[in-house]
């Protein structure tokens, strides 16, 4: 599947290099969110001279993992990964078809699995839940370069 470029010409855009793409939402997109991530932050890299960290990319691929797993399991239907780069972070959006509010649960280091929103917030420079008329949207900008580390604050917080 082949990603769709906001500007709408099969390429990034200059400014703020963004891509979209429509994944089925079975186990198997899993895999594929995570390559094309990937691909995104190189060509990123090589083609706008964007500087993406071993970290930035690693932890990108970890995010875009947990929030395409959680959508899978919770929202009927396909959904829509989004890849935007910022100035200093890359942002990471996954729209599904559930109208329903995500909260990390306590920190429970006993329970087993259903840590995947303990961990984004943990890495993410900012994460949000938006609500839509058709699901939700999931962001989490993660921070191009080493040095930053993830606070979880919500997107927009100063």
């Amino acid at each position: 599947m082949e990603p769709a470029d906001s500007d709408g010409d099969g390429e990034l855009s200059s400014r703020h290099p963004t891509t979209s793409v429509t994944l089925s939402g079975d186990d198997t997109c899993i895999a594929e969110a995570r390559d094309l991530a990937a691909d995104f932050l190189v060509r990123a890299g090589t083609d706008h001279g964007v500087a993406v960290s071993a970290r930035a990319m690693d932890l990108t691929r970890l995010v875009v993992s947990e929030l395409v797993t959680n959508a899978g399991r919770h929202a009927p239907g396909p959904l829509r990964m989004e890849l935007r780069i910022l100035d200093d972070a890359v942002e990471v959006t996954v729209r599904d078809t559930a109208r329903v509010q995500l909260l990390a649960r306590p920190v429970d280091p006993r329970r087993v699995g259903q840590h995947g929103l303990e961990i984004v917030m943990a890495v993410a420079q900012a994460f949000q839940v938006r609500l839509e008329p058709n699901g939700k949207a999931v962001t989490a900008r993660i921070a191009l370069a080493d040095e930053v580390r993830g606070s979880g604050s919500p997107l927009g917080a100063p």
